[in-house]
């Protein structure tokens, strides 16, 4: 027993070692697809083994297979293996939705399964009720295969469930993607609900200039103590009569600058607040047209590509660093002397953020609106300077659909923090531990960000 895999959830792959030969046998608990077979090619798997893989590899890894057999007339399946001199057992259980793998001690007491079943971990292992099934019928494979091929019942198994599995693994990573984007949904509704609150709050004081206007003008009418006051309101070609609260513990003068003050409220939350508000709004419409295009089906995931044999695909083998082409991206050098790179289309943005930037790299991108992803080179260890995050801000908010409006959110975080959702298309990406930066676009700090670019009006 040379290697134990786990390429999802519910299945395991054994490589073993027989007659100078490597041989793949898979075992499936899938409900639906339950079966026991080898396999000619190498499925892809997750870059850390789950804990049920981890348990196998201590027990199994070098073990010698010493018998295989079919336990009566169930589909039940024994493998039997030695260890360091101590016997060690596989129970596959191929019944179904109750389909599980067992893995057994020289006792027989159950120390790891697949799926969480019927038995728990210390529990002596005991086979379920046999079901009685006539043999030739349900399930039977016949194959125009020559008799003489080798392993020709797994070559047809292999073939029969291949595409059934690849649709599988295409729902489970679609089921991801939809996982990822209800989530950003969830907090950009939440996002919203507390912005409209805060706007809301300052709306109250829209028409506070005008109240103030018309208190300054009667000012020393107003009496010590005075809990309101009854001015003419100038701004109505009526000159109908409004009564304006006061505080009776506070001058005139100073119910006149709480007038104003809270005038100033208003006029911040509709420079600072609503651009964010619209911004999240678009961000969440965005998003809920993705979920709704794909609960369609009409955004088809082009199914992962198989590799060869030859090309490995196992748990430890490390991803091909994507190919960087030559001078990608457009190029900046901020106030500081900081590298900043951003890509110019959603492949750019792909191969910069997942193939150059660095753990330690700081990642931006307007928030809500489509646009370029921003890398600002960082060394490691080195602490993040504020011209710099302005700087890369800055290009983040022009080279974004925000640019027209010359204000928004940029949101950043280290590249350690944004992710690919499997399956997902080029430059699509989620961010965890994210901070936001709310800029007007300074045309000064972009004209000498382009200056550094080599002055080119991008």
């Amino acid at each position: 027993m040379q290697r134990v895999y786990q390429p999802h959830p519910e299945a395991v792959t054994l490589e073993i070692r027989a007659k100078g030969k490597t041989l793949m046998l898979y075992f499936s608990a899938d409900p639906e697809t339950a079966r026991l077979h080898l396999r000619s090619k190498k499925l892809l798997n997750p870059p850390t083994p789950p804990p049920f893989c981890q348990l196998l590899r201590a027990h199994l890894e070098g073990a010698r297979l010493e018998r295989i057999e079919q336990v009566g007339d169930d589909r039940i399946v024994r493998l039997d293996m030695q260890r360091d001199g101590k016997p060690v057992t596989l129970m596959t259980e191929l019944t179904g939705r109750t389909a599980n793998l067992f893995l057994l001690d020289e006792a027989g007491i159950v120390r790891g399964q697949l799926r969480k079943g019927r038995l728990k971990h210390g529990e002596m292992y005991v086979a379920p009720v046999a079901k009685s099934q006539a043999p030739g019928k349900a399930g039977e494979i016949r194959t125009d295969t020559q008799a003489t091929e080798e392993f020709s019942i797994s070559a047809e198994l292999e073939r029969r469930y291949q595409e059934r599995d690849e649709a599988r693994a295409r729902a489970r990573q679609l089921d991801a993607i939809k996982a990822g984007l209800r989530k950003t949904l969830k907090r950009a509704v939440k996002r919203i609900e507390a912005l409209g609150a805060d706007l809301a709050k300052a709306e109250r004081y829209r028409e506070y200039n005008r109240y103030g206007e018309l208190l300054k003008s009667h000012l020393g009418e107003i009496g010590k103590g005075a809990a309101s006051v009854t001015v003419p309101d100038y701004f109505d070609p009526a000159l109908p009569e409004i009564v304006l609260p006061l505080d009776p513990a506070k001058s005139p003068q100073g119910n006149l600058d709480d007038y104003f003050r809270k005038y100033k409220k208003y006029q911040n939350a509709q420079k600072a607040i609503r651009p964010r508000l619209v911004a999240a709004q678009a961000e969440a419409a965005a998003l809920r047209e993705r979920l709704t295009t794909l609960d369609r089906g009409e955004d088809i995931l082009a199914p992962p590509p198989s590799p060869s044999p030859s090309a490995g695909g196992g748990i430890g083998q490390r991803r091909r660093p994507l190919k960087i082409p030559s001078k990608p991206f457009l190029r900046f050098t901020s106030e500081t002397g900081d590298a900043i790179l951003v890509g110019r289309n959603s492949r750019e943005n792909e191969e910069l953020t997942f193939g150059l930037a660095r753990s330690h790299d700081l990642w931006l991108h307007a928030s809500g609106a489509p646009g370029s992803h921003v890398v600002l080179r960082l060394e490691k260890g080195a602490e993040l300077r504020k011209e710099s995050l302005l700087d890369a801000a800055t290009l983040a908010l022009h080279y974004s659909d925000l640019r027209k409006s010359g204000q928004g959110e940029v949101l950043y975080a280290y590249r350690k923090h944004v992710r690919k959702p499997r399956g997902a298309k080029p430059g699509l990406v989620t961010v965890t531990q994210d901070k936001r930066l709310f800029l007007k676009l300074d045309r000064k700090r972009l004209a000498r960000l382009k200056e550094s670019h080599g002055g080119q009006n991008n």
